[in-house]
């Protein structure tokens, strides 16, 4: 990707050095079957994974590793995540990838793990990560890609939503194509629960957004995507533990000046149960938007309302003094001193942001 002539400051990885691949053709090795990843779980990620899991890989099994990771998370999906992992890996198969399907049980409390381990036993691709408690889609998507042994990481879900089959054609874009850092799959369609709402929640929600980052942005938090693990893993920390973590990881992307190419998808009606709750998701979007763009750019959040507080108080400043010379009443002054208040905190935030190293 070519060089951005500004780039906001990056947050700094808990994660050690990343390790390169170094193959001449990561796409067409056979990979063998990996056991752990190489990039040390933070410790309070530690906390969902068994002893076992929390561990790094040498140097010397660079060869071995597949070319794209897809990170599967799976809560209460065992009555059909056997045909989303047929589905998946009937497309991988018949492509020129390598690939490995890491699925993440987080803590189902029905037979999803069961399943999973069946899977496992039948196709030699999949390796299973099972959590000790449940953390949320987020939660699950974070630590796949920190363990994940792919150069490009899939993230989908196992709801028979997306269209997993077009998984190899995501990663074809990022492999011949390297000005772009991730492919998001943009749904046409809304089937989702609570339709009616859903669906001008989403719209007001992704024109705030495109509205702080100057970017048109086709689908803001779909679940389908591709994208290069090593430029995630500085904003895998940034990532909230529900379902906003798609969001988070686009607004990063955007926010840095990493190309993002979307690919219109179609959406179907999820299998099983939503886990989805209107009210509260919606209200923790809205809040994930604006806290990623204070993160990289706060000036686009706080200086629009401090300018226009001073504009309005200095109007009616004038017209007081026109209507009651030198008597200007306690609303007016508030305005001012409000306005004078929030543009400093604006700039001294935005200061914050552009001496920060990492973090």
């Amino acid at each position: 990707m070519s060089e951005p002539t500004q780039t906001f400051p990056v947050p700094e990885s808990p994660a050690t050095e990343v390790i390169s691949t170094g193959l001449s053709d990561p796409s067409t090795t056979t990979p063998a079957a990996p056991a752990h990843g190489d990039v040390p779980v933070h410790p309070a990620d530690a906390a969902y994974l068994p002893a076992t899991e929390v561990a790094t890989r040498a140097p010397g099994d660079d060869a071995a590793r597949p070319y794209v990771t897809i990170v599967l998370p799976c809560y209460n999906e065992g009555r059909h995540v056997m045909r989303e992992i047929e589905r998946i890996t009937a497309a991988m198969d018949v492509s020129e990838l390598t690939y490995e399907l890491l699925c993440i049980d987080d803590a189902s409390t029905d037979d999803t793990l069961e399943v999973l381990h069946r899977a496992a036993a039948e196709y030699p691709n999949i390796r299973v990560m099972p959590f000790r408690r449940n953390g949320g889609s987020g939660t699950a998507r974070r630590i796949g890609t920190q363990q994940a042994y792919g150069e490009i990481v899939v993230w989908t879900d196992a709801d028979m939503t997306y269209e997993n089959e077009r998984i190899p054609e995501l990663v074809r874009i990022l492999r011949d194509d390297p000005t772009y850092d991730q492919v998001v799959g943009a749904r046409t369609t809304e089937e989702g629960t609570h339709k009616w709402a859903r669906v001008p929640a989403k719209w007001l929600i992704r024109k705030i957004a495109e509205k702080l980052t100057n970017q048109t942005i086709p689908d803001l938090n779909s679940g389908l995507r591709a994208f290069r693990r090593e430029v995630s893993l500085p904003y895998l920390r940034l990532l909230p533990p529900g379902f906003s973590c798609v969001t988070t990881i686009t607004l990063a992307f955007l926010s840095n000046q990493h190309d993002i190419k979307y690919v219109p998808t179609s959406y179907a009606k999820r299998a099983g149960e939503s886990k989805f709750h209107f009210v509260r998701d919606a209200y923790r979007y809205i809040l994930q938007v604006l806290r990623m763009v204070m993160y990289f750019d706060p000036l686009k959040v706080l200086m629009p309302p401090a300018l226009w507080m001073l504009v309005i108080g200095v109007v009616k400043a004038v017209v007081d003094m026109v209507r009651h010379p030198f008597y200007f009443p306690a609303s007016t002054v508030l305005l001012i001193v409000s306005g004078i208040m929030i543009g400093s905190l604006a700039l001294l935030s935005d200061l914050v942001v552009r001496s920060r190293a990492g973090v």
